[in-house]
């Protein structure tokens, strides 16, 4: 059908309306001129340039950022909920913590991995249908069985058994358990040690299903636990995800093992100070390459730096950390105060037996201890080395005395007992603390939280110096946390000390350090080193996933989020190849009508000639 006169457009449905159009304006609509073509073209890819620069470029980081912020925001908020056991894509670990007093078993749980190798797995500990962590102690502790190692294998079966009841059953094949001992069992001879271990590993794959090798039950070191636990805080906290927000503190790092010049730019993690009763603790990441004084100290070095690689995939080396990590026993809050007391008797004896004097040998002449609240009165040592003291609330003199229990020499680079300790970066750190660290602040002083030298120093010698009666007055009204006892009150002011000088002399921070957190909580929850055993010991274990999202070739997801400027890219290159399809049918257009209109003859278009009336043609759509 050839276009003769006027074409006319009608609808009946889902409205009815009409128009047409005059032969003789269509052409000029369909088939623009060549400079009108680059023109528009022009236009287009001006928009297109915008669009990629705006909504690509800072869009998409904004973009991800909010929404891993978000999740990670949601992640704290419903780790709090019942596991929800019928999931099929759950997975399943167990860790049995053989510890000095007593064993416990945790459970944790974790989705299945999305196949993206940057991201580690999103361990969570599992909570019951009354939203309570699954967690079962037993006590005493392996060690006591040292004698009858026969009985270990009884002596853990209920922590297994409770752990079996909240684990689908078609799970327990692919849960894997492991079973770590730390202090009590380390004290403990070889062979003792070996039998223990052996009982475990005989009996235990006989009575349950779970995933269990000989290498998943061992005693481990000082240092692999502090470097769990400084995992597990780390991974709660959010610094292994290294897509930041911005104003979000980053580090420099020197990638270990590495070429020397490879340089990395990631989230800045955070260092964990821990003191107990007996021992304390300190780990933190080591983001350069050390250098080290002698040869010695080298090697000293080397049984105190840990290198490992969080990731899946040994080639990547984002998640490749060195951290340090030293345990100094005898330095906890109650051992010093032991040591401290110790000295006091041995000195006293000693001088009253050089004066011929009786201090400190009854109540009426009591020895005067600067480390005890004013008029606080104590008696320490055996019967037969009674000692009878008195407190001067006297904080300062207490912190000059503590001096020399922390056995700090005169080397470069060493901290308590002259153990070697690589440089920190003051200035762009963070460190939080933990335990004693917390108590010492919260308990009595009511000040937990962000740590501030000059306030603590402040607060601890008015405490210090306030008579021993009212400060019984005090938490008889109720004025300390509810967990503080008389034991807590009677020794705050040589732990506030101690801690002090741990903290300022013995690591050497400096008084004016703002970035130290004291908690008793992360999150609202108790982090434990297990979390970090879990994570690091089940590393590898997103490999399987990767490698079955990559046959089935659903990587849409990761990819999505790590290729999303790509894809604007993508998207911008078909429209760039639609609209070229689209100029080049115009363009053929063109080049038709003009055939056309040189073929037409005078009688085929006599309506052009007379001026009359051009004819409708209807088009019913």
């Amino acid at each position: 059908m050839s276009i003769m006169g006027r074409i006319s457009f009608s609808c009946l449905f889902p409205a009815s309306w009409h128009f047409s159009l005059s032969s003789q304006v269509l052409p000029r609509l369909l088939i623009p001129s060549i400079r009108q073509l680059l023109f528009i073209s022009l236009v287009v890819c001006l928009i297109g340039l915008l669009y990629l620069l705006l909504v690509a470029g800072k869009g998409h980081v904004s973009w991800i950022t909010k929404e891993n912020h978000f999740h990670r925001h949601l992640a704290r908020v419903t780790d709090i909920d019942a596991t929800d056991t019928t999931n099929p894509n759950l997975n399943y670990g167990l860790v049995v913590d053989c510890g000095s007093s007593g064993s416990r078993v945790f459970v944790y749980c974790w989705p299945r991995h999305n196949g993206n190798p940057h991201e580690l797995l999103d361990i969570r500990q599992m909570r019951d249908q009354n939203r309570k962590p699954v967690v079962m102690k037993i006590k005493p502790g392996i060690s006591e069985l040292a004698k009858t190692p026969e009985k270990a294998s009884d002596y853990i079966y209920p922590l297994l058994s409770f752990a079996a009841q909240h684990i689908p059953k078609h799970k327990h094949q692919e849960t894997p358990l492991y079973v770590l001992c730390t202090a009590g069992m380390r004290i403990l001879p070889e062979n003792q040690q070996e039998a223990l271990l052996e009982d475990l590993r005989t009996d235990i794959p006989v009575h349950f299903n779970f995933l269990f090798s000989d290498s998943h039950v061992e005693v481990i070191s000082g240092k692999q636990e502090g470097v769990y636990a400084w995992i597990g805080i780390n991974f709660v906290l959010g610094r292994f995800d290294h897509v930041h927000n911005d104003g979000e503190a980053v580090v420099e790092v020197h990638v270990p093992g590495g070429d020397q010049q490879e340089m990395l730019l990631r989230k800045r993690t955070t260092g964990v100070l821990d003191m107990g009763g007996v021992s304390t603790q300190i780990a933190y990441e080591v983001p350069k390459t050390v250098s080290f004084a002698s040869p010695q100290q080298e090697e000293i070095a080397k049984n105190l730096l840990a290198e490992f690689n969080l990731g899946c995939d040994v080639h990547r080396t984002e998640h490749v950390y060195r951290v340090y990590v030293s345990t100094f026993l005898g330095y906890g809050g109650n051992a010093a105060r032991q040591r401290y007391e110790e000295n006091l008797i041995r000195n006293t004896a000693a001088r009253n037996r050089l004066l011929d004097q009786h201090i400190g040998e009854t109540v009426e002449s009591p020895l005067l201890d600067p480390c005890l609240p004013t008029d606080l009165q104590d008696e320490i040592g055996p019967p037969t080395q009674r000692l009878y003291l008195r407190g001067t609330g006297e904080f300062d003199q207490c912190r000059q005395i503590l001096l020399p229990f922390l056995n700090r020499t005169n080397d470069t680079q060493t901290s308590l007992n002259g153990v070697y300790q690589p440089a920190i970066d003051y200035s762009n750190s963070q460190f939080y603390g933990f335990s004693e660290f917390y108590y010492c602040m919260e308990d009595v002083l009511r000040m937990g939280g962000d740590y501030n030298a000059s306030k603590y120093a402040t607060a601890a010698k008015s405490y210090c110096a306030t008579q021993w009666k009212i400060l019984r007055e005090r938490f008889e009204s109720g004025l300390y946390a509810s967990h503080a006892d008389l034991h807590r009150l009677k020794y705050q002011c040589f732990k506030s000390a101690w801690m002090y000088e741990v903290l300022h002399t013995g690591f050497s921070f400096p008084t004016n350090y703002k970035n130290l957190k004291t908690a008793l909580l992360v999150y609202d929850k108790e982090v434990q080193w297990t979390l970090g055993a879990i994570l690091y010991r089940t590393r590898f274990l997103p490999l399987r996933d990767i490698q079955q999202e990559s046959l089935k070739g659903a990587h849409s997801h990761w990819r999505h989020s790590f290729s999303f400027v790509n894809n604007h890219y993508l998207f911008l290159a078909c429209f760039f190849i639609v609209l070229l399809s689209i100029i080049l049918y115009l363009r053929r257009l063109r080049r038709i009508h003009r055939r056309t209109a040189q073929h037409c003859t005078p009688s085929s278009v006599p309506w052009l000639e007379e001026g009359l009336g051009s004819p409708t043609i209807l088009i019913n759509l």
